[in-house]
């Protein structure tokens, strides 16, 4: 007697990517000094004191033991709607945001609230990959535009429009970029957002590193400050990554009424709220660890820095984009796979990263390094492990 079926859109997808590489990082022996891991995006210091002492004494009050809001602690929505209307210049309310139990749930919520059997999102590739497997499991289709090399990786609005067809719901973009590290210009998000309002759908930007980007950077966009953000714009966003607690998994939604409405159901089945204890700790970390994060920005493009100068010393490798986090690296291996150069370099040479046919075809000539994991000593020490 055979053994039951599974599901056939999760049977279907590919085993968790990061874990495969960090398979082969396990076989490393030391022989070039510590492992340098640049795979999984793990900020390369501590949070704040303030905000290690507040995740203590939140998560001790009996009081948060029980279910909270579904939306999220009010605490934490009103301090963010702050923080967004403080960063972007709008008038944003609590009511316009949902907490979630990190960035990735949020994409979930976000694509089950517009989208469902039968539809489509449109991706950019390279894309992130759990926004490409979230969609398979749940029954919507992906679509994808290509963003070219050439042009920084950045897509071409005419190309997204031109792939709009009645079945797409939403084009969902990752800026700064996740893998290429990309950073969309204010302009471009603006021509992205008139192509959804013109086919009427919805744009979803995932915001995840905008709090790594260098402060002289301009303002991330001007969307919430058109008066018909809310009936096409659907903003996600990462405090576990902001705040260095990615074990706690706390995120967020921005959206107009009827999308926290719609949200707030999915939730409901999914998690019925976020943790509530560190969402209070956030929601403090936000009113006053501002100059910190304002600190880590400076520690970030220092750390970006020493990337560029380890790169310009080595014959054959090439960055191809760098941004916020990440950059998007051209191994000079033309013949072979990234997935085998990605694993070589774990296993012998102590440098985890992941390859590029992770994020969508066409990917081979790339590995994602996650710079911004590690110290500049650590990376100055790339110099001869990839010589």
């Amino acid at each position: 007697m055979s053994a039951p079926s599974f599901n056939p859109l999760i049977a279907g997808l590919n085993a968790p990517p990061i874990p495969i590489v960090q398979r082969s990082a396990e076989a490393y022996g030391g022989e070039l000094g510590e492992q340098i891991d640049l795979s999984q995006a793990v900020p390369g210091y501590p949070p704040h004191p303030l905000l290690i002492e507040n995740l203590a004494s939140t998560a001790a009050q009996t009081d948060l033991l029980g279910y909270g809001p579904i939306p999220g602690e009010v605490v934490l929505r009103k301090a963010y709607s702050a923080h967004l209307s403080s960063t972007y210049g709008a008038a944003v309310t609590p009511g316009e945001t949902h907490i979630t139990s990190g960035c990735n749930q949020a994409f979930v919520a976000s694509a089950l609230t517009v989208a469902g059997a039968g539809d489509s999102l449109l991706l950019v590739t390279p894309f992130y990959f759990n926004h490409a497997t979230t969609l398979s499991m749940l029954g919507i289709g992906t679509k994808t535009v290509t963003a070219m090399p050439e042009n920084n990786f950045l897509p071409d609005p005419n190309k997204l429009a031109a792939a709009i067809t009645p079945d797409v719901r939403a084009i969902a973009c990752v800026t700064p970029n996740n893998p290429t590290g990309a950073v969309y210009p204010p302009e471009l998000l603006e021509q992205l957002f008139d192509v959804c309002v013109a086919k009427n759908i919805w744009l979803i930007v995932d915001e995840t590193y905008r709090d790594f980007l260098p402060q002289s950077q301009p303002v991330p966009h001007q969307l919430l400050q058109r008066s018909n953000w809310r009936d096409h714009f659907i903003g996600l966003y990462s405090f576990s990554k902001s705040f260095c607690i990615p074990g706690h998994r706390l995120g967020a939604i921005t959206g107009g009424d009827e999308v926290i409405t719609n949200i707030a159901k999915v939730m409901d089945n999914l998690q019925i709220c976020a943790p509530r204890p560190p969402q209070h700790a956030v929601a403090q970390g936000l009113r006053e660890l501002s100059e910190w994060q304002a600190g880590n920005r400076r520690e970030i493009e220092h750390r970006r820095n020493a990337l560029i100068d380890v790169m310009d010393k080595l014959s054959g490798w090439e960055i191809a984009t760098i941004g916020a986090y990440f950059s998007y690296i051209r191994h000079p291996y033309t013949d072979r796979r990234s997935v085998e150069v990605a694993e070589y370099l774990a296993r012998e040479r102590g440098v985890v990263t992941l390859p590029g046919s992770f994020f969508g075809e066409g990917q081979e000539a790339y590995l994602r390094f996650a710079f911004a994991n590690a110290t500049a000593d650590e990376l100055a020490n790339l110099t001869h492990r990839l010589d």
